[in-house]
């Protein structure tokens, strides 16, 4: 198995909506773009599958070193072996790599967070940066277009949050930021016990009218002269802003206990009309 496919395989196992939108983009960019998301999901997997703190460390330090390595022209993994040509010729930055490997480690750390803005450094290292480094990937002329980036990763991953509420309970873990539980009359013992309540519902659509204005504030940002190269992105937008809609008309406090998701038709369907879109 090659580095590459390796990196397919790991896209593949994971079934996200975000590899629906790959299949859109010229070969090189699908492949840069690929073993991107292998990483991710590779240095996500240690922290999901590992349950010795100590070890998860450990690995996590090995794959700081593996960046090094790969920055150095001496990788060892298959993704980092998958990604050495993509990091000159697309301008990726050593830095963004380790910052995802800082987020896993807050998952690490971390089972709960007390206000939004310690939430905001988390889902900028697991998303935000991940939309950079695709943000170069798909190039990009006006440097405005970082800044819709940035903003589009952090829709993503409120999204995420949102979509996996009550998953993340049975683990233990709540995103959703402490104070605004308080102020909501939202106990932790009613997300983690799953409670479909009122003070429920209020809180999880205050959180989604929250990554629907990141969604705004996102594509309000993007230059119009590069949205034709960030047209993957864009793609990427609309499959999950209309999941985290599906999400309130389903009745948002329906997260505790199912997990809401779109039909593989369905999200091709809407990457294929915004990719015409923009063409």
């Amino acid at each position: 198995m090659t580095p590459l496919e390796y990196c397919k395989q790991k896209a593949a196992q994971s079934g996200s909506s975000f590899t629906v939108s790959f299949i859109f983009l010229p070969k090189t960019q699908r492949n840069a773009m690929t073993a991107l998301y292998a990483f991710c999901r590779e240095v996500d997997d240690v922290v999901d599958e590992c349950t010795d703190y100590s070890v998860a460390q450990a690995k996590l330090n090995w794959w700081k070193s593996e960046v090094y390595n790969l920055y150095a022209d001496t990788p060892q993994h298959p993704i980092t072996k998958a990604l050495q040509p993509f990091v000159q010729q697309f301008n990726l930055a050593q830095e963004h790599f380790l910052e995802i490997i800082d987020g896993m480690e807050m998952d690490l750390k971390f089972n709960r967070y007390e206000d939004f803005k310690q939430l905001q450094l988390y889902c900028y290292r697991v998303a935000s940066v991940v939309g950079l480094l695709s943000a170069s990937i798909f190039g990009f002329k006006n440097r405005k277009t970082l800044k819709y980036a940035h903003d589009l990763g952090m829709a993503f991953q409120l999204t995420n949050i949102i979509r996996d509420v009550g998953e993340d309970a049975r683990r233990g873990r709540i995103y959703l930021p402490l104070d605004e539980l308080r102020k909501a009359k939202v106990s932790e013992d009613d997300i983690l016990q799953s409670r479909e309540t009122p003070a429920v519902k209020e809180l999880i659509e205050f959180q989604i009218e929250r990554a629907e204005s990141y969604y705004d504030k996102a594509l309000h940002e993007l230059p119009a002269e590069d949205a034709k190269q960030q047209r993957t992105g864009l793609m990427m937008a609309a499959i999950y802003r209309t999941l985290l809609r599906e999400i309130k008309a389903d009745s948002a406090e329906k997260v505790l206990n199912s997990r809401t998701s779109l039909p593989a038709l369905r999200k091709f369907m809407l990457a294929a009309r915004t990719y015409f879109k923009y063409t």
